[in-house]
C-alpha cells in the first residue's frame, strides 16, 4: 500500500509539471544549459554556467528573496539549497555582465542564506538538509542531504568570499568542505568503489546511483574551492574524481544515448534531453579546467547522437518506458 500511495504522489508531480503545464521545480531546473564563455579557470569568479534563466525565475520567494521550489501534491513549496545556490550563481553572473546592484544583492541574499543553514548531519559533519520526504530509486526521507549541494554550495560560498572579502563566506565553506572530506558512511558525499573510485554522491541512498550531472557539478564546486583556498587535500580529491570520470565516463555510453545514473536496475535510465545536453556542457566546461581531451572527444560524441533522429526518438520513448516503470 505505502508503495502504491508513493507513486501516485510521484505521478501527480509529474502530471502537475509535464501536462497541466504549472509552474513546478522542474520549471526551474529544465532551461537550456548554457556555458559562460566569460569563466575563468584559474580563478573562481564569474560561473561556468550562465544560469540567467535560474536568475529570472518566476515562482515563489519568501519575504527575504530566497527562492521556493514548487514540487505540488503533499510536498509543496519548499526551499532547495541546490537551487538556491544555482540561482545565486546565475545573479552574480549578470551582476559581473551588467553591473546592477538588483543582481548582486540577489547573490548575497542566496550566499548568506548558505552561510546560516548549515547544519550537523547524524554524524556531526555540516551539510545543508532538504526538509522534505522525496522520491527517487529509494524514498529520501526528511532531513536529508547530498553532495551536488554540498559542492554547489562551494561554488556560491567561494565567490561570494571574492567578491565581498567577508570572512563569514569563507568560514562557512571550510565548514561544508569537510563533508568532501568523508565517505558516505561516515556522514559525507563521497563513495568509494571497489576499484578505489571516488564518486559525489547527489543522493545519499545504498547502493549508490552515481548520478552523472550531480557529480560533475559537484566537482566543479571541489575546484573552486581548491583554487581559492589552495587546499591540497581538494586538489587531491579534484585529481582523484577526474580519474574515477576518466576510468567509467564509458558506462554512461550506450551508444545511442548518455545514461542519467548508474542505479544498476533492469532498465538503464536514459537521460532526458535537457540533461543529454547538460552532460555534454558540463563535459566541455571540465575538458577545459582539468585539461583532458578524452571528455572533449566524449562530449562531441554524444552530441552527434543529438543530431539523429533514431536516437532521439529512441531515447525519449526508453525514458518513458523507465518512467512508468521506476521513476
Amino acid at each position: 500500500m505505502d508503495i502504491i500511495f508513493s507513486r501516485l504522489k510521484y505521478w501527480n508531480r509529474i502530471i502537475s509539471a509535464y501536462l497541466l503545464k504549472k509552474n513546478s521545480q522542474l520549471s526551474f531546473w529544465h532551461g537550456t544549459p548554457e556555458i559562460n564563455d566569460g569563466f575563468d579557470k584559474n580563478f573562481p569568479k564569474s560561473y561556468f554556467m550562465k544560469f540567467h534563466y535560474k536568475a529570472f525565475y518566476n515562482g515563489a520567494f519568501d519575504k527575504n528573496g530566497i527562492p521556493l521550489l514548487d514540487y505540488h501534491g503533499s510536498i509543496g513549496k519548499q526551499y532547495n539549497p541546490i537551487a538556491i545556490s544555482q540561482y545565486g550563481l546565475g545573479n552574480y553572473n549578470l551582476f559581473l555582465n551588467t553591473g546592477k546592484i538588483k543582481f548582486k544583492t540577489a547573490f548575497l541574499k542566496s550566499a548568506d542564506w548558505h552561510v546560516s543553514n548549515l547544519v550537523e548531519n547524524e554524524f556531526g559533519v555540516e551539510v545543508w538538509m532538504h526538509y522534505f520526504d522525496f522520491e527517487y530509486r529509494d524514498k529520501l526521507e526528511s532531513p536529508w542531504y547530498s553532495g551536488l549541494a554540498q559542492g554547489m554550495g562551494l561554488s556560491l560560498l567561494s565567490r561570494a568570499y571574492i567578491e565581498t572579502k567577508n570572512d563569514k563566506y569563507i568560514k562557512a565553506a571550510k565548514r561544508a568542505w569537510v563533508s568532501m572530506e568523508l565517505k558516505t558512511k561516515d556522514g559525507g558525499v563521497i563513495f568509494e568503489d571497489n576499484k578505489k573510485d571516488f564518486w559525489i554522491e547527489e543522493y545519499i541512498v545504498h547502493p549508490p546511483t552515481h548520478i552523472l550531472n550531480g557529480f560533475i557539478w559537484a566537482l566543479f564546486g571541489v575546484y573552486d574551492y581548491w583554487k581559492l583556498i589552495g587546499d591540497k587535500n581538494a586538489y587531491r580529491l579534484f585529481k582523484k574524481c577526474i580519474h574515477t570520470l576518466k576510468n567509467n565516463l564509458h558506462t554512461y555510453d550506450n551508444n545511442i544515448w548518455s545514461l542519467y545514473e548508474k542505479s544498476g536496475l533492469g532498465l538503464d535510465m536514459f537521460a532526458s534531453a535537457f540533461y543529454h545536453d547538460l552532460h555534454i556542457a558540463q563535459l566541455k566546461i571540465l575538458s577545459e579546467i582539468a585539461q583532458e581531451k578524452s571528455f572533449l572527444k566524449t562530449a562531441n560524441k554524444w552530441l552527434s547522437y543529438k543530431n539523429k533522429n533514431f536516437n532521439r526518438y529512441y531515447a525519449f520513448i526508453h525514458k518513458v518506458i523507465f518512467k512508468i516503470f521506476y521513476y
